[in-house]
């Protein structure tokens, strides 16, 4: 049996001619790994002829009837450029979905440049001037809700800008890749989006116990799936919880075809992800984030695993999900204490590669919760295109890493009392002061990233009775190191870090640091900010 094709999964790019439909159309669809057909190319191909040919041979009539038949043979996930008149029709207009369609817009003057450049001489455009055509279909272009105007842009920028709209990627460069979708409603569409995306029952929802009642019993009756809680916390992220997750994955009935669904924030996605990866030598995974750090840190990149009492995540595997969902719902229930959670990564992300997402969240608590799903893209967008680059951790990703190595520290002396988050916004500030000593970065920045993180109601200074002994000793223990040393991702300025560098007198450094709690004055203005590349030096 086929599967229904879910919501939005075929994409239509609509709008005049010149636009920029089956350039950004073929850039779209490689992005996604979706197939891209220009509709236009495939009625010229069913026909036998030129579309001039049909409209002089046969009519308007005839060619809109074959632009209708194409449109609905279409019936698995595709990238679609539509000719500039094909939604006129209302059985066309009806058959597509408005949240499907991306109209893309620009000035006259840039079209009639772009025409004049190109040799696609569209017939309508023969008896009328291109300014008469765009007055005649204003209102109808304005109809569609999702706008992007390309007069400005590169096709390259065009299709990122559509990604970042509809909450849609694809992560390259772990096996065969996977989908990462934010979508508001998502998992009430789950039934017909696994199946879309080559996921097969059993279905078994791994989740905690705090999230079961919110969301893992009425997906269990959704999908018809098992489901298998363990105890919610950090201090439950353990070998024995893992243990008995394998155990609980045999008695429900888990096979090497079926699917794990790891339902729930950072801890259930590395928990669920790592019993896909050693279940039965490995089984299909999907990854449902509910937290907003789930959705914009956790649930990428495909890490997995469970703590030590020496560490953080010491045992594990990189085992790429089948699919990412982030629905933005879940965040309604979430509690402030781990929005706050959440919001460090996204300071992080801003930090290290979007300067406009480090200055959304200057706006305040309450401006960001209004458009979560701006927030969630454009944070996702840095960590895949960092992640893409590098996928097992060889060289640039390692700029995901700022904060963390003094955050776990913190994280682990605190005995997980502080939240990950709250420990890496401290580690941010404290490694921006690193920076700062070392004259790696730019003198005022970790101001900047602690008034920014206090305004989102952030601790920045480590705990008190903290010993910078204990936090040397502590990093000594995470992953983060080379030679037995700790290695640093260590901000430049916004928008390029340098990985891979050692501090020699940490200790010595980290005690100035301690002593000398971070307090924070107002901040002027970010400073000059551009997106940099990223250095290794080991010092």
């Amino acid at each position: 049996m086929v599967a229904e094709t879910s919501m939005n999964s075929i994409l239509y790019l609509y709008g005049p001619p010149g636009v920029g439909k089956s350039t950004i159309g073929k850039i779209l669809a490689q992005n996604l790994n979706l197939p891209f057909l220009d509709l236009d190319a495939e009625i010229e191909k069913e026909a036998g002829a030129s579309i001039p040919e049909i409209f002089a041979n046969q009519g308007e009539g005839h060619f809109r009837a074959l632009e209708t038949h194409a449109m609905k043979s279409v019936r698995s996930p595709s990238v679609i450029a539509l000719g500039g008149g094909a939604l006129l029709r209302p059985e066309n207009r009806d058959h597509v979905q408005d949240g499907g369609v991306i109209c893309l817009r620009a000035g006259a003057s840039a079209l009639r440049e772009r025409l004049r450049c190109g040799d696609d001489q569209r017939p309508l455009l023969e008896n009328n001037s291109l300014q008469a055509l765009l007055d005649e279909r204003e209102r109808h272009y304005d109809s569609f809700p999702i706008q992007l105007d390309t007069e400005e842009r590169t096709p390259l920028e065009s299709a990122f800008a559509i990604q970042n709209r509809l909450g849609r990627f694809f992560l390259r460069g772990m096996g065969e890749g996977y989908p990462a979708r934010v979508e508001r409603g998502g998992l009430e569409k789950l039934a017909h989006l696994l199946p879309e995306h080559g996921c097969h029952p059993p279905y078994v929802i791994i989740t905690d116990s705090n999230l079961a009642p919110l969301y893992g019993h009425a997906l269990r009756e959704r999908l018809g799936a098992g489901l298998i809680l363990f105890p919610a916390g950090e201090k439950n992220k353990t070998v024995p919880t893992m243990t008995q997750l394998w155990r609980d994955l045999l008695a429900a009935g888990m096979e090497r075809g079926g699917t794990v669904l790891a339902l729930g924030g950072g801890i259930a996605n590395d928990m669920a992800g790592f019993a896909a990866a050693t279940f039965m030598r490995g089984v299909t995974w999907v990854s449902l984030p509910t937290s907003l750090l789930a959705m914009v840190d956790a649930s990428l990149g495909g890490k997995t695993g469970v703590n030590l009492p020496e560490g953080k995540n010491l045992v594990g595997a990189f085992y790429p999900p089948q699919l990412v969902l982030a629905d933005p719902i879940t965040l309604g229930t979430l509690p402030e204490a781990e929005i706050r959670n959440g919001l460090a990564e996204v300071v992080k992300h801003g930090v290290i590669g979007d300067p406009e997402l480090l200055e959304i969240c200057t706006w305040g608590r309450e401006e960001i919760g209004k458009d979560w799903h701006q927030l969630i893209t454009r944070a996702m967008g840095v960590k895949i295109w960092v992640i893409q680059a590098d996928p097992f951790e060889d060289g640039i990703r390692a700029t995901l890493n700022f904060g963390h190595t003094v955050g776990h520290g913190v994280e682990r002396l605190s005995a997980y009392g502080l939240r990950h988050g709250e420990a890496v916004g401290i580690g941010m500030v404290v490694e921006t002061r690193l920076a700062e000593g070392l004259g790696v970065a730019e003198t005022g920045l970790a101001g900047e990233i602690a008034a920014t993180l206090e305004s989102l109601g952030l601790p920045v200074d480590i705990p008190q009775g903290i010993r910078p002994s204990q936090l040397a000793a502590a990093m000594h223990s995470d992953k983060k190191k080379s030679g037995g040393v700790p290695t640093f991702a260590l901000p430049v300025k916004v928008g390029e870090v340098r990985v891979g560098v050692e501090i020699e007198d940490l200790e010595n450094m980290l005690e100035e640091i301690i002593l000398s709690p971070y307090h924070t004055s107002p901040v002027s203005g970010p400073a000059e900010r551009s997106r940099g590349g990223v250095e290794e030096e080991k010092e």
